[in-house]
């Protein structure tokens, strides 16, 4: 299939692929987003697709795990991690426009430590904090996935400690 007959067979599945990223994001501005999202993924593996493969089930799928994604990396952004006895996953509600005081120099510090390690430690940790996973940080880093958990780890232990003075109970 040539380029142009891709496109405009693409461009003949929007009204379809609208309808369904509404009936998972049911809002029209995010299901608008996901549609274009799923374009440009699409045009930008476009030599993936086969011709003997269904061009809607290709593209739908595609529509599909980019949903699925973005919205485990919302809800990852949104996870903070309960430090009791029995280790509860919480999901945080929308941000609050009130803030302690505090709350700006807690962040700036956390920063100002994270950036103070190592760039072998710090690299895959930003990266994994910023959503992405650790097949993809050890392809990008080329190194093993064992090494990315590890260096990660490790990178949480060092930020514990450096920041212990932050931990509940101690002022």
């Amino acid at each position: 299939m040539t380029a142009i007959e891709f496109n405009h067979q693409l461009i003949n599945l929007e009204k379809n692929l609208e309808r369904f990223a509404y009936s998972l994001t049911a809002n029209q501005e995010d299901a608008r987003d996901l549609v274009q999202e799923t374009f440009l993924k699409a045009l930008t593996y476009r030599e993936q697709f086969t011709d003997q493969s269904n061009l809607k089930a290709w593209t739908f799928t595609i529509l599909k795990n980019t949903f699925i994604n973005n919205y485990r990396k919302s809800v990852k952004q949104n996870t903070t991690f309960d430090n009791t006895k029995d280790l509860y996953f919480l999901n945080k509600a929308e941000e609050s426009s009130t803030s302690k005081p505090d709350t700006g120099i807690s962040l700036e510090e956390i920063n100002r430590r994270v950036e103070s390690l190592e760039d072998e430690f710090k690299i895959p940790f930003k990266m994994h904090t910023s959503g992405y996973k650790y097949k993809e940080i050890a392809e990008e880093m080329n190194l093993n996935i064992g090494t990315v958990k590890s260096r990660i780890f490790f990178s949480r232990k060092k930020l514990m400690k450096a920041l212990e003075e932050y931990a509940p109970g101690k002022s």
